[in-house]
C-alpha cells in the first residue's frame, strides 16, 4: 500500500481512482498528475514502481495544496466570512445553506434532525 500525502492509496483500485483518496485530489488532478508523471491511467496503485510513486509524491507536494493545508485553509476563508459579517458568513453561523438554496422543505444536511414543535391549545370557552 503506498502512502502519498499522509494518505494509504490502495492497492487494488487503478491509478486515476486511488488518488482521489487524497483530500483535495479530485477525478480531473488525477488525471492530470498521472499524465506529467508519464504513467497510464487504467495502471493499478499496486503496480505502481518506487520511481513513480516518487515522481507522482513529487508532482503533488509541487502543485497541489492537499489533506490539512487545504483543510485549514478552507476553515480560514470561512472564518474570515464570519469575522466580517458577510451574508455567506451569517448563513455559516446559524447552520443554515450557504448557496442559496430553499430551505422550507430540505437542506436537513446543514439543519440537523427535526425539532418538532408544539401546537398552540385552543382557549376553552
Amino acid at each position: 500500500m503506498a502512502r502519498i500525502a499522509g494518505v494509504d492509496i490502495p492497492d487494488n483500485k487503478r491509478g486515476e481512482i486511488a488518488l482521489t483518496y487524497i483530500y483535495g485530489i479530485g477525478r480531473r488532478s488525477a488525471q492530470a498528475i498521472l499524465k506529467k508523471a508519464e504513467i497510464h491511467l487504467d495502471k493499478k496503485a499496486g503496480e505502481w514502481t518506487q520511481e513513480e510513486s516518487t515522481k507522482i509524491r513529487n508532482i503533488i507536494n509541487a502543485e497541489f495544496k492537499t489533506e490539512g493545508v487545504l483543510k485549514s485553509e478552507v476553515q480560514l476563508s470561512i472564518k474570515r466570512l464570519m469575522d466580517i459579517g458577510s451574508y455567506r458568513g451569517l448563513r455559516h453561523r446559524k447552520g443554515l445553506p450557504v448557496r442559496g438554496q430553499r430551505t422550507k422543505n430540505n437542506c436537513r444536511t446543514r439543519k440537523g434532525k427535526r425539532k418538532t414543535v408544539a401546537n398552540k391549545k385552543k382557549a376553552t370557552k
